[in-house]
């Protein structure tokens, strides 16, 4: 598309804005429309983790590959965007029969963790529980501050020139692309019809008022991410839509995020819900719709913080007539047609 083409990002999420961003330094006109509150993005940790996603989440397990190529477009972005991307590693601590089975995860992925005792692991991550006398450490998953990233990413898009409405998108209007970016909803399904193959996934997270440092740590079925808070999370419940938080599935994070830090006990918690969007074989929908000036970037499941310069990478390139690149087929909407 030659000129400056005016393009409509629909959802400011993290992969509305770091495509927003990308959009607006490849020299196009560009507008993020967004009712507000809260989305899946902001109800995360801001968690860039290919390695433990490979390992603990058999969807994901196929496409180690392409999770790690967008890992590796984390420090242009956060540069760009003025962010701090911790790389520091993730730890993993548990009994010796769930250790085993991530030991078994890393190397069936031909990855190779270090094993730590409980006093170095403890130095990596002040607070972690005397319990835990071993731990795995991998270097190859990473971190922003979610709610701190959100705003960098605003503010950097803001100085690039997008313009930011509170708005709910209906159709392209008078843009030459509407970029979907809405995440689970499903507004835009007549302009977008492959939103309908979107499954929804409701997750909880809790988040400990009190600001920590050191390494992520994953247990079994929970992580403890660090940052301006503690978040513990996070549930994974496929089929939900709604964003009621439920005490009990509140509870049961904040128990086991204080089983592996107990000194933040009494630590005053608050928890949240979010609704991330899912295709049929984990990956997003990334590229250009069935409808002519349509494109997505949505269904990117759990790693959505992970996937965002991969999709603003993709998006831009579409957009402006260039080479998406070699992973950009298998992001491709039209994947699932027939």
């Amino acid at each position: 598309m030659s000129g400056s083409p005016r393009v409509t990002v629909a959802g400011a999420g993290v992969l509305g804005l770091a495509t927003a961003l990308a959009l607006a330094d490849a020299g196009c006109k560009v507008t993020v429309c967004d009712p507000g509150g809260a989305n899946a993005s902001s109800v995360a940790a801001g968690m860039i983790a290919p390695a433990f996603e490979a390992v603990l989440d058999t969807a994901a397990r196929p496409h180690l590959d392409l999770l790690m190529a967008a890992r590796d477009l984390w420090p242009r972005l956060a540069q760009r965007a003025g962010l701090a991307l911790d790389r520091s590693g993730t730890l993993a601590v548990g009994d010796a029969r769930w250790l085993a089975g991530v030991a078994s995860g890393f190397a069936g992925l031909d990855l190779r963790p270090t094993i730590l005792g409980g006093e170095t692991a403890r130095g990596l991550a002040p607070g972690l529980s005397e319990a835990f006398g071993e731990a795995l450490l991998s270097r190859e998953d990473w971190k922003v501050d979610a709610p701190t990233a959100m705003a960098g990413l605003v503010a950097a898009a803001t100085a690039a020139g997008v313009e930011f409405r509170r708005d709910v998108v209906r159709g392209r209007g008078e843009a030459d692309v509407l970029v979907v970016a809405t995440g689970a909803a499903k507004s835009l399904v007549e302009v977008a019809p492959e939103l309908a193959r979107l499954s929804p996934i409701k997750g909880h997270i809790v988040r400990v008022a009190a600001p920590a440092q050191g390494v992520t740590v994953r247990g079994e079925g929970i992580y403890a991410a660090p940052g301006s808070d503690m978040a513990f999370g996070a549930t994974m419940e496929p089929g939900r839509a709604d964003v009621a938080v439920e005490a009990d599935k509140a509870a049961g994070l904040l128990a086991a995020g204080l089983r592996l830090f107990p000194g933040l006990t009494g630590a005053r918690a608050q928890a949240a819900a979010g609704v991330r969007a899912a295709t049929a074989d984990g990956l997003p929908m990334v590229g250009p719709g069935e409808t002519r000036g349509v494109m997505l970037a949505v269904g990117s499941r759990r790693n959505g913080w992970l996937l965002a310069p991969l999709a603003a990478q993709v998006i831009a390139a579409c957009v402006t007539g260039r080479d998406p690149g070699p992973l950009a087929a298998r992001l491709d909407p039209g994947r699932f047609a027939g």
